[in-house]
């Protein structure tokens, strides 16, 4: 959990409340993904959420809801309710607390038909909601989807209305809103942190380390955030160019200090990391996974471009799996069993070999209370290793449910792999350079 940094740091010029609508969300049947997108999005060019209101999808509520943010904050932002059906009511709700009325929209009725002929699809009337909008208020095109988004600018503040389906959501906050808000200086023009993401040393172990550091900049905002096996620490100023200097600066420092701790500057995750370096060196990758149900090969092809490096991949569950697909000998399952250093070790060469790849990373795994697993406690891990230097494995042991459990030790074995590959590189001779060769002296040809 993020560390809270001092109310001086997080001050803002302007109040935001974000709004998110949706019975889904109070039933439990959807997680607040636009708060965390959103939050972080905003964090980033210097603004804190003031306030996240979760609220049902019923006009009254929202109205009520609306009136009070409206009355205290500069920008409000609503996501969700603006489909065709008859629980998207947002526009309603908006049109009755600012006193605006609903006009139809032609353009957008022509955008939407549009997209339905694009699909192939016939379009619904219902589907014609989604034209009306506030009197004033701007569309904001929705390429992935029918519903726009709306602006609206009234009494010096801005109002934000922008869909529900994250697809939809993202480019159109990054495309329309952003750009919107930047021009009217109600948020940055860029970062206002430097951070820097660490694996393999705790929280409270990182901070330890680099107290020394930040005791020498206080007027630097330092905020610490732990995730599975990874933390983040981020540098943040808001004293204009001198403060950003001082904070780059301590940045540069701790990253020096802590080395192969660090794993990116930015946002950029671990699995883009290892990728980063098997691009450089020209390198392939497959994996073998008992346990973790394909959730290691999906972190390197959800990334641009996987293919360039990444061979494949094996889900086997079961023991038989591992003997037709990675050629693991019966014998040794029934010697040590599937959830072993052994067969995590056979697992990563095997599919290393058949994958003709020069990585092969491997997880078998009891993941979580409940799971049946011989004499192995729940929440063990083995990691296997292949590079072409030899076979390795790491036994872990993690607490809680199964998804934390693989959540963890897929960034472990990430982790693994990536210290794995800045050592080999660094271990490439360096090639000498080349001395130009002096022509030889002697008598000139005539």
């Amino acid at each position: 959990m993020a560390k809270k940094i001092a109310p001086a740091a997080l001050a803002a010029p302007k109040r935001f409340e974000l709004l998110t609508l949706g019975d889904e969300l109070l039933l439990g049947r959807t997680a607040n993904a636009h708060l965390a997108f959103l939050g972080a999005q905003l964090a980033r060019r210097g603004v804190q959420l003031a306030a996240n209101v979760v609220l049902p999808d019923d006009a009254e509520t929202i109205a009520a809801q609306l009136a009070r943010s409206w009355a205290r904050s500069a920008v409000v932002i609503t996501t969700g309710g603006l489909g065709p059906t008859s629980d998207d009511c947002t526009r309603e709700a908006v049109a009755e607390v600012l006193g605006r009325k609903l006009v139809f929209d032609r353009e957008v009725e022509k955008a939407i038909s549009a997209r339905f002929a694009t699909l192939g699809r016939k379009m619904t009337h219902n589907n014609l909601k989604q034209a009306w909008r506030p009197e004033g208020a701007e569309a904001l095109p929705n390429p992935f989807g029918t519903a726009p988004g709306l602006w609206i600018e009234q009494d010096g503040k801005v109002l934000v209305m922008l869909p529900g389906p994250p697809n939809e959501l993202e480019p159109m906050w990054a495309n329309e809103v952003l750009p919107r808000l930047v021009r009217r200086k109600l948020v940055g023009r860029s970062e206002s942190y430097v951070q820097l993401r660490t694996a393999g040393v705790g929280e409270s172990a990182l901070e330890t380390r680099l107290q020394p550091l930040i005791a020498k900049y206080p007027g630097v905002d330092v905020a610490f955030c732990a995730h599975a096996w990874a933390v983040d620490v981020r540098f943040g100023w808001h004293r204009g160019k001198a403060g950003e200097a001082q904070a780059r600066k301590l940045a540069g420092e701790a990253q020096a200090l802590l080395g192969d701790e660090v794993f990116a500057v930015g946002d950029d995750s671990l699995a883009e990391a290892v990728a980063d370096l098997l691009r450089q060196d020209d390198k392939t990758l497959a994996v073998a996974e008992s346990g973790s149900g394909g959730l290691l090969a999906s972190v390197f092809t959800d990334l641009p471009g996987a293919s360039k490096f990444f061979q494949g991949g094996v889900v086997c569950y079961r023991n038989s799996g591992k003997v037709i697909m990675l050629d693991i000998p019966e014998a040794l399952l029934s010697q040590h069993g599937a959830i072993s250093a052994e067969t995590a070790v056979a697992m990563a060469t095997g599919v290393c070999e058949n994958f003709v790849a020069d990585y092969g990373l491997s997880l078998t795994c009891c993941a979580g209370p409940g799971a049946c697993c011989g004499d192995k406690a729940a929440g063990t891990v083995f990691v296997g290793l292949h590079s072409p230097d030899g076979g390795w494995c790491k036994r872990l042991e993690y607490p809680g449910t199964a998804a934390a459990v693989r959540a963890r030790a897929i960034n472990a074995a990430l982790d693994w792999l990536r210290r794995e590959l800045l050592r080999a590189h660094r271990a490439k001779p360096v090639a000498a350079p080349v001395k130009p060769v002096k022509a030889a002296k002697g008598r000139k040809r005539k």
